[in-house]
């Protein structure tokens, strides 16, 4: 076969060739937010809600830049001990997958702004992070067996910690049709419930599942935009419980409690799953929620249309 017959070959071989598959994503890594006082932080989830903090990450005059809250093995919340960035208390989101290389691969493919290569974060873990179509950070992991948690994988799990999962993680949505395209039509995530608070007009959530596991992230839909100081309430983290009164119990037996000042109430949200809402001191929400609805029977989907028209 002559050079060029060759050439053309190979070029039309590679324009057929299929892209890349995505790899799995399995969860929520972890939630990250802006804390103004470690230490009042730290008595928040540490001493109220009873987790471990394995590890921190300094700053170069040796303070702590970064303090890891363990929820379990995989799921994690990172205190960066940072002035906010204007934009509420959110730092980023997180989610892990089973191939960070071919992940950024994917993504490229899918014409996502990616980085050259995939990095290694200062905890050993590869990463690296994409943008949403709301602007929010979006980290990709993928756990490394001798990292700084491959390493604390079966430690740091306290019995008195209030959960051992977090169930999802809420972040602002402000254009459903565009986050549905990049979560679902780009990730593969999966839609399988939405609800309206009471008396909206509009939609207020959409629940998206990740393809390969049970976490699910909470869309929190709006018109106008809160403000950057009213964020922490639908920038959120879900915790299983599986029983909303013995962990309000919990909570009150801690000592630390008398220090906590918002109401602890239970309530059943429009899922029809008893809740409990807390918040940490810079106002980002950590619900507590019961796995199933009160009855066992499913919440009816809202049919109502999305606040801002889409």
């Amino acid at each position: 076969m002559k050079p060029l017959v060759v050439g053309v070959v190979l070029i039309a071989s590679l324009l057929t060739q299929d892209p890349p598959a995505r790899p799995k994503i399995l969860g929520i890594a972890h939630l990250a937010v802006f804390v103004s006082d470690l230490d009042k932080a730290r008595e928040f989830y540490r001493d109220f809600l009873g987790f471990d903090e394995p590890f921190t990450l300094p700053k170069p005059d040796g303070s702590v830049d970064i303090a890891f809250v363990k929820i379990n093995d995989d799921q994690w919340i990172e205190l960066f001990n940072r002035p906010n960035a204007g934009e509420g208390q959110l730092n980023h989101i997180a989610l892990y997958t089973d191939d960070a290389d071919r992940m950024r691969a994917y993504l490229a493919s899918r014409d996502v702004k990616v980085p050259e290569k995939v990095g290694k974060g200062r905890t050993g873990n590869k990463n690296f992070t994409i943008q949403d179509p709301d602007g929010h950070s979006v980290e990709i992991v993928e756990y490394q067996g001798d990292s700084w948690t491959g390493n604390d994988r079966g430690k740091h799990q306290p019995q008195a910690r209030i959960s051992n999962r977090a169930m999802h993680v809420g972040i602002l949505v402000g254009n459903l049709d565009a986050a549905t395209k990049f979560y679902n039509g780009i990730l593969g995530f999966e839609e399988f419930w939405r609800g309206s608070a009471a008396n909206s007009p509009t939609l207020s959530w959409v629940n998206m599942r990740v393809p390969d596991g049970t976490d699910y992230l909470e869309f929190m839909l709006y018109r106008d935009k809160p403000a950057p100081d009213s964020r922490g309430s639908a920038h959120h983290i879900c915790l299983v419980v599986p029983d909303a009164e013995r962990a309000v119990a919990a909570l009150d037996a801690r000592p630390v409690k008398s220090r906590y000042t918002r109401p602890v109430n239970i309530r059943t949200g429009i899922n029809r799953k008893r809740q409990v809402n807390l918040f940490d001191p810079d106002g980002t929400r950590v619900e507590l929620m019961e796995p199933d609805t009160v009855d066992g029977k499913p919440a009816p989907p809202s049919t109502l249309p999305p606040p801002r028209g889409e």
